[in-house]
Order: structure tokens, then sequence, then C-alpha cells
């Protein structure tokens, strides 16, 4: 790994670009250093709730070999990830293990079968430099900067053509695939890749790709609520890592975002970002369920009040969720008539409930969310590449402290996105386009949470 790091070094001091250096010519290393979890550890939190299980104790850090890489696939230098839901759930073996996930890939192929292996190497963000391509790759080239979207899918299936979300072999890499970016090398489809911006750190430039894709689907796209100007829009979780993207989208298409946060903390982050309407649910304290089993109308209606009384007597449009059970009832209730929630997670619980005539009666629409296809990936990494939307992250971790990076995430201890340093040495790092950059620093300084000295 020493001489792919000094080769990346190398290239970023020089003017040239990491395509002038002969990546293709260097030497790949028999193993590489990753996050992983391993098969036989599965049960290891049998008996304990999901909320206390410590990631801390089953994600590792080690050696595995480099896989074999395939026709239409990159091996690529990952220089920075970053810590998303997904690596907290595999974590946690919840709702189950991952294993099983790789266990029916292997059954697709030979090739496939590589992904079933004992441990699972994690991650769903990188940014990095390319270092091999399989056959049939030709857009990429080794030493090519490049960030990755995590849908990996197979295209065999005419179902996928349309929305490759609907392939019916569609997985996320690094979840539903092995070999995932929270390591020093990546193994990904060439399909996944797109150019890193130039004004971007490596921990900045990772810190959006799943998140960021997934609101652009979820808030923007025909697949999604199809935003418009003007229409008043609920976010969830604002400040955090999903929700940070969608208020900035919300923004940037000329909508009003309505910004749920946890505390004046949070709520000061929206404000950085340009929010004027900002509800804190601790200050409100708003009890949505009475109990385990009974949710409170009242509160709902209470919830609405205060919604009114910020947008002037305006209902809302669009309600971005992903709290999923503990807020799902308030969110269909708010929803103005002829107005959509849209769902890509269930962070609180999965088995949601609402009162069905504020649906049927008032002619909402549920639309559920999966991450996004490679074109709104595509558009959502070109809004970063043109400094429309920003990077909101937080702490950055060191690779051997992705353990503590996701139990901060899993605690809800964190703000924007976590960051994870992978072969990169130091924060700062990555930077191409100083003009770009001097552009756009303050907003990316205000963007960031936990702002690292400048140089």
């Amino acid at each position: 790994m020493k001489e792919i790091l000094e080769a990346i070094n190398a290239s970023n001091a020089s003017d040239g670009g990491a395509s002038a250096v002969g990546f293709a010519e260097l030497p790949l290393p028999e193993s590489y250093r990753a996050v992983t979890v391993h098969r036989d550890e599965t049960e290891m939190f049998d008996g304990i709730p999901p909320s206390e299980r410590d990631c801390r104790k089953s994600l590792h850090v080690e050696d595995v070999p480099v896989p074999e890489l395939g026709p239409g696939e990159a091996l690529v230098a990952v220089m920075a990830s970053s810590v998303n839901y997904n690596t907290v759930w595999s974590s946690i073996f919840e709702p189950l293990p991952t294993f099983g996930f790789l266990e029916r890939y292997g059954r697709l192929s030979s090739l496939a079968r590589r992904h079933d292996l004992p441990y699972h190497v994690l991650g769903s963000d990188l940014a990095g430099v390319v270092l091999r391509t399989g056959p049939g790759v030709n857009r990429w080239q080794p030493g090519d900067e490049v960030v990755a979207h995590c849908l990996s899918v197979e295209l065999e299936s005419s179902e996928g053509h349309d929305d490759t979300m609907l392939d019916p072999e569609q997985r996320i890499w690094g979840f539903e695939t092995n070999f995932g970016g929270l390591a020093e090398i990546a193994l990904v489809k060439s399909n996944q890749l797109m150019p890193k911006p130039g004004h971007l750190t490596w921990e900045e430039a990772a810190a959006p790709g799943l998140v960021n894709s997934t609101a652009y689907r979820q808030l923007v796209s025909r697949n999604g609520a199809g935003l418009k100007q003007g229409d008043n829009v609920l976010i969830w979780g604002a400040s955090g890592g999903l929700g940070s993207y969608a208020t900035q989208l919300a923004l940037a298409g000329g909508a009003t975002p309505v910004c749920v946060v946890s505390s004046p903390q949070k709520a000061e982050i929206c404000r950085s970002m340009g929010a004027e309407l900002i509800i804190d649910r601790s200050a409100e304290g708003y009890r949505f369920w009475k109990d385990e089993h009974t949710q409170d109308p009242k509160e709902w209606k209470r919830f609405g009040r205060l919604i009114r009384e910020l947008t002037g007597g305006e209902d809302i449009d669009i309600v971005f969720e992903h709290p999923g059970r503990e807020t799902f009832g308030a969110s269909v209730f708010v929803t103005r008539k002829g107005g959509t929630i849209t769902t890509c997670a269930s962070t609180s619980g999965y088995l949601h409930e609402y009162d069905n005539r504020y649906l049927w009666m008032s002619l909402k629409r549920i639309i559920g969310s999966h991450f996004a296809n490679y074109r709104e990936a595509w558009e959502a990494n070109r809004l970063i590449a043109k400094g429309r939307i920003h990077p909101t992250l937080s702490k950055v971790y060191s690779l051997e402290d992705t353990g503590q990076a996701a139990h901060d995430v899993h605690r809800n201890l964190h703000q924007g996105k976590v960051g994870v340093l992978c072969l990169a040495p130091e924060e700062g790092l990555g930077v191409r386009d100083g003009e770009m950059r001097a552009k756009h620093i303050d907003a990316i300084d205000r963007f960031r949470v936990e702002r690292p000295a400048r140089p």
C-alpha cells in the first residue's frame, strides 16, 4: 500500500493529475486493511435490544485478501469513506445478519461467489483513485479520481432498464455485497463510479454519496416526490446525515424546508444552511405515542398547528420521512390534502402505524424510496461538483476507530455525516480545484459541523 499512497500523493502535488501517473503498473498488494463483521459472531448480541448493542464489539479492522477483479469492475484505492446507518445495521446484525445477502448473491454465478465469505467488508461510500479496471471497462482508467455510489446491479432483466432500482438483482454495495468502502481497497462495478468533485478534500468528497443520492431521489426525482418551487417540505432529522442534504435540496429547488431537530445545537446547523422554519422537538416536548401501543392524535394536531404558524397558515406539501414508526402517524396527519409522504428508512422501527382516514379521504400519497439509480446519483453528485450542495461533515475518524464512529451514529451522537480516513494520512488532502474551493470555502466551512484548522 505504501507505493500506491506515494503515487497518489505525488500525483496530488503535480499539475498533471492522477491520470499522469502510471497507476496501472503499480503492484497490487496481496492484502489490505478493512472494516469487517464475522459470520461466526452473528449471535453475539442475542437477547440484547438493538438499541443497546455495541458496534465497537462486532466491528473488526483486519487484513483481508484483495478480491479477484471481474469484467465491468474496478479496484479503487480508498482515500476516505463514511459511516451510514446501513453500517450500523450490519454491525448489530439487525434486522438480520448481512451474511444471508452474501450467501444468496454467491449462488448467482461463479464470479458472485467471491462475495460469500466468512467476513463481510462494510461501507457504502468512498472517494479514491482507480487502480485497476476489468475487461469491458472503457470510461474509467487507472489514476482517475472518483467517488462511488452504492447501487450494484446486474441488468440482465428487463425490469431494471427503466429504473435500475427496480432490477431484481439490485443490491446496495457494502451492505448486500462484499468488499465495501470502509477499507484501503474496494471492489466496485464501473457504473458505480462518478468524478470526484475537484474542490473537495477526500473526506468531504466521500461524505455525500449515499445520503445525497438518497435524498435526491426521494425528494427531487420523478421517482420520488417531484419537488417544485414553493413546496413546503417537512424534513425529519434535518441536521443529520440524510436530512441535511434534503434541507439543501429543498432550498436549492426553491422550496421551503420545515426542519425538525432534537436540540438547539442541531437547530443552529439548519439555520447555518439557510433554513428559517425550525421545530425543536425537545423544546416542544412532543409525545406522538402515549405508550408502546397507542398514538396520541392530539399531539399530531398540536404539531400541525405549529407548522401552520411557521408557514403562515399553509400545510405541508411533502414529508421527507425516515424515522419510521415514531413519527409516521404524525407525518400522514400533517400532510396537506393531495400531498405526499416519501419514506426511505425506519430508524425508529419498521412497523408504521397511521390513521388511514387522513390518507384515503384526503387523497394523500405514500411513496417508498430506496437509494437512487445511476442517473439520479450522477445528478446529485453534479450538484456537489457545481457547489450548489455542500458536504455536511462532522467528526472524521481513522479507519481503526470506525467502531467508535458507528457507535456514535447508532447513538445519534453525530451531526451531519461521520467521515473515515482510509488511506489518506490526514484531513485536508485531495483538493484539485483551488479556485473553485476558494469560491465556496465560506459555505464549505459553514456546513462543516466540526471544522479542522485551515492549512
